[in-house]
């Protein structure tokens, strides 16, 4: 049996970024994955500034695709803004490695299935024990189904439906679009370009009001790519993925003795844009410190409004490296 001080179940994000605050204080920490690195994460992959800064990354020095856009193009029915801003894209098959790699905690790749708590910590698959436990294994986190989901039931209200696609293809088009509402999606559709000839499109909605109102998802995702095939992805082959995850809702329970959730596996994307890979992050990194120094794990600030984000960054000047430029 391999015991630990910390074990964190999931390597994306939230669980990388915890294990790299622990590894740095000299904590024995062990990150457990059901898949191997780099792995298939279908996502826009749309960072901001703010994930930026709490990574500490520097851009330039950044080994792998990002490209920064200095404006998004907005689209609201018959409405089209342009907004100056400082946003980026990376490839998540590449960006969540390295992050893990980057954060120094041995990885083991182990799909969880039973977690019992005793006395002296937990007990995973009689395999691993550990004194703290920190689930941040995304929706199916187990760490959320053993030990959260009677004091955290999730609502179906928030239930975000998705379809999704990123694959190679030589865009001319370099700025992030999004659409909102349009053909009555409560939601929106994206066309997110990544650096060096890569392009990620989708559209996600709210599952329950999709259903309400007799659609599927499959209408959506076929106004899209009928929109892109005529304009800014002619001649694509579209064929995408599904997948779901919830929004931020009310969050009750986030600790239960020393076992914790972060990121996805809490329900803390954003409610207006969908994005959660700034609250993995900080959230993982509140759970580090809650262990490294005895305090409140607290996740109630760490969901921000997207577009309150987007709004910030117009006022800050674009980084002139990398900036986007049409392939």
């Amino acid at each position: 049996m391999r015991s630990c001080e910390v074990l964190i179940v999931g390597g994306g994000p939230a669980g990388s970024s915890a294990a790299a605050r622990l590894v740095d204080a000299g904590v024995d920490t062990l990150v457990l994955d059901r898949e191997t690195f780099p792995r298939l994460k279908l996502c826009a992959g749309w960072i901001t500034p703010e994930v930026i800064r709490d990574l500490g990354i520097d851009l330039a020095g950044y080994p792998h695709r990002l490209l920064t856009f200095p404006r998004l193009r907005m689209h609201l029915g018959r409405v089209n803004l342009s907004l100056p801003c400082v946003q980026h894209s990376i490839r998540r098959y590449e960006f969540d490695a390295w992050l893990l790699q980057r954060c120094g905690a041995p990885v083991v790749q182990h799909n969880v299935r039973q977690i019992v708590a005793d006395g002296q910590g937990y007990l995973i698959d009689d395999a691993f024990r550990c004194r703290y436990l920190i689930g941040a294994g995304g929706t199916r986190c187990p760490v959320y189904r053993e030990l959260f989901r009677e004091r955290n039931p999730r609502s179906a209200e928030l239930q975000l439906v998705t379809l999704e696609q990123e694959f190679e293809y030589h865009w001319r088009e370099s700025d992030c679009h999004l659409w909102f509402f349009e053909h009555e999606l409560p939601g929106y559709s994206w066309y997110v370009p990544k650096e060096r000839g890569w392009l990620n499109v989708g559209v996600g909605g709210i599952a329950q009001r999709i259903k309400a109102r007799g659609q599927d998802i499959k209408q959506h995702w076929a106004h899209l790519t009928g929109k892109l095939g005529r304009e800014l992805a002619r001649g694509a082959d579209f064929d995408p993925t599904g997948y779901s995850y919830f929004l931020r809702g009310k969050v009750d329970v986030v600790r239960i003795g020393n076992a914790f959730i972060a990121g996805d596996a809490a329900g803390l994307a954003t409610r207006d844009l969908g994005e959660g890979i700034g609250p993995a992050i900080r959230s993982g990194q509140r759970a580090a410190q809650a262990i490294l120094e005895g305090v409140e794990y607290r996740i109630d600030d760490v969901t921000g409004i997207s577009l309150t984000g987007i709004a910030r960054s117009m006022f800050r000047r674009a980084p002139r490296a990398r900036l986007a430029a049409a392939a």
